[in-house]
């Protein structure tokens, strides 16, 4: 039989082997219960309509639990950021070792990390410095083209979308696309800087972003099939 337990305020653990923690939300526009498998982490959700009761819920778990398991099973691990590891940067993977100085540095096909410095954190603010540079570099040389300027760029760690661009000409992009091949953060910042010119999805605009980049299809095809592997990395300690 299996068990289910509370374990505090919206999260709930399905016992069995291994237990299953899952996340229970609420919502006034819910009509049912839906149970969505995250393929980016394995993050489960039940979201429930307010006035469902709760027993309900988890009747409902219960009932989903082969399914849910499958769907678990197909999740890929996190990876976690070591040294002694592998770091995708600009589509290569780069061994992380240790070395002398007090910066993390990009040096000869290898990471190092300073003696005693925390792996995760000083290899992120590595990866976030060269996605500004880049993206900034790329979104510069596409505006140049479409002859429009753009405010100000952001970095975010997004997971619903690798970038946008804001009615006032602000362009968002997700820090990770350092990771994937140069081809593909250029095309995000050729998408993003043809919003500059279209601010929708009309064929206008994608046709400006053939003008802009040609290739585009395969860039598009390849984050769709590769990118939720970027977020499969954890830069936690």
């Amino acid at each position: 039989m299996v068990n289910y337990r509370k374990q505090d305020m919206g999260r709930h653990t399905l016992n069995g082997n291994p237990p299953i923690e899952i996340t229970l939300r609420r919502s006034a526009r819910a009509r049912r219960l839906s149970l969505r498998v995250s393929r980016l982490d394995g993050r489960v959700t039940l979201t429930m309509p307010n006035h469902a009761p709760e027993c309900e819920g988890i009747d409902f778990l219960r009932s989903r639990e082969s399914w849910l398991r499958g769907h678990l099973s197909e999740v890929a691990p996190v990876r976690m950021v070591r040294v002694g590891g592998m770091l995708p940067f600009e589509g290569h993977e780069l061994p992380i070792v240790t070395g002398d100085g007090g910066r993390v540095r990009l040096a000869d096909g290898y990471v190092f990390v300073p003696h005693g410095k925390p792996v995760g954190p000083t290899t992120k603010g590595l990866l976030r410095q060269k996605a500004r540079d880049a993206l900034v570099c790329a979104s510069d040389h596409y505006a140049a083209e479409v002859n429009r300027r753009y405010e100000r760029i952001s970095l975010r760690d997004t997971r619903s979308r690798w970038g946008s661009c804001s009615s006032a000409g602000n362009l968002m992009y997700c820090w990770r696309l350092i990771m994937a091949p140069p081809d593909i953060l250029r095309y995000v910042a050729a998408h993003e800087v043809a919003h500059l010119v279209e601010m929708n999805h009309s064929a206008a605009f994608w046709s400006v972003v053939e003008e802009l980049f040609p290739d585009y299809e395969r860039c598009r095809l390849w984050l769709r099939d590769n990118g939720d592997q970027l977020h499969r990395i954890s830069f936690d300690d």
